[in-house]
């Protein structure tokens, strides 16, 4: 079954075209008169008047009251109906999976976090991760006919625009891309991105920055990797081939150091979680003490996770440590600042649970290298949403998707 609001919104047809428009500008102003949308068209008001009642009737849209003028009567506003349509977002880490189903009007309506999943390189892991999703929604009882997109943002490089995955599945992809073989297993639309630029978008529209008149932003996201996400003019920016971002995978040290990806001396060897890891860990063995010692000695594993919540309890090694790879960040980003001029830069990913024992050093060090006209354009914010970034991200770029 076709749900109605696709029928409504065909791109195929003019009319079909035009209600996308309506519909997409009242998802993006949170509504509008026939006024407003007249003059945002370049249409007449008799016309913008059958589109309007066009959709209100298929019930896509419907009266969210009048505006409040000064004199005449008051016109009625219009907003979309949030139960026309529903959106998957579906935020795949290493280990888990984070899941959510967001309305129309972008209320997130339910959730399923730190869903167990091992993202390993086979087919079958694909049919694992639809079977997931699948029961995910029959538990929570969406109509299929309804769900206009699904969205799953993984690790590693993707282009948005083809579906297709650089670093999971490649040798799948021949024929179809992974956006496809997921829509075929799924029986559903399917889109897909990279997982930072989900915890990006995710914090740009519904987190830190929310109502916030910020056009420009760059999202940090500090967990055991180093990605960058970029927000230019109000819109993701995903570069040519959707393989932008990388800064944890810049040349930059000459500390022969071996990074995952092959190459010796990236970025993300001396800040990020790895490096806070290794350089916690060699320290420790150096003899020096720490609340993390007896594990240690004792050949236990050692998690970012620990050494995160050895830092909040102030163990005084961690936070050395921490402060360092802080000033190092900072160094970075004081070079950002310079090239991008951003209103905000984000720090996300697990390592912002640390707070402000992260923030602080890395503004201070923001302070010392960027010019001062342009670093006093910029706000060092920590990032809001924590654990749901990359879900509601991933469920807000599924709508984005669709009507933008």
């Amino acid at each position: 079954m076709t749900p109605e609001l696709i029928k409504q919104t065909d791109p195929q047809t003019k009319a079909g075209q035009t209600k996308r428009e309506i519909i997409a500008y009242c998802i993006r102003q949170g509504g509008a008169t026939i006024q407003q949308l007249a003059k945002h068209l370049s249409l007449s008001s008799p016309t913008v008047i059958k589109f309007v009642g066009e959709l209100e009737a298929a019930g896509c849209i419907l009266r969210k009251g009048k505006l409040e003028t000064q004199g005449g009567r008051y016109p009625f506003l219009y907003g979309v109906h949030p139960e026309a349509g529903y959106f998957i977002g579906v935020d795949v880490q290493h280990n888990k999976l984070n899941m959510g189903i967001m309305d129309l009007s972008g209320e997130i309506v339910f959730t399923e976090c730190d869903v167990p999943f091992a993202l390993q390189d086979k087919s079958e892991t694909i049919n694992r991760l639809a079977d997931v999703v699948r029961a995910f929604l029959q538990k929570k009882k969406v109509p299929e006919h309804k769900i206009l997109n699904v969205n799953i943002n993984l690790p590693g490089r993707i282009n948005p625009a083809t579906g297709r995955s650089y670093t999971f599945f490649v040798d799948l992809q021949e024929e179809k891309t992974l956006a496809e073989l997921l829509q075929n297993a799924l029986k559903l639309p399917v889109t897909i991105d990279n997982d930072t630029r989900g915890m990006t978008y995710g914090e740009y529209t519904q987190g830190v920055t929310h109502d916030q008149d910020v056009k420009n932003l760059l999202y940090l996201n500090l967990s055991w990797g180093l990605g960058l996400g970029i927000i230019v003019d109000g819109k993701v920016y995903t570069g040519k081939s959707g393989f932008c971002g990388e800064l944890g995978h810049i040349t930059f040290y000459d500390n022969q150091i071996l990074c995952h990806c092959g190459k010796k001396g990236c970025i993300q060897t001396e800040i990020g979680g790895v490096a806070l890891h290794r350089k916690v860990l060699e320290r420790i063995k150096a003899g020096e003490a720490s609340l993390l010692s007896g594990k240690v000695s004792k050949n236990e594993e050692i998690t970012l996770e620990d050494i995160i919540d050895a830092i909040k309890k102030e163990d005084m090694l961690c936070y050395g440590v921490l402060e360092e790879v802080g000033r190092e960040i900072g160094f970075h980003l004081a070079a950002l600042i310079n090239l991008f001029n951003p209103d905000v830069i984000v720090l996300g990913g697990s390592m912002a649970a640390i707070g402000d024992a992260l923030r602080l050093p890395v503004e201070m060090a923001i302070r010392r290298m960027t010019l001062n006209v342009v670093s006093q354009d910029t706000r060092l914010v920590l990032a809001d949403l924590g654990k749901n970034s990359g879900m509601i991200g991933a469920c807000m770029m599924a709508r984005y998707k669709s009507f933008e």
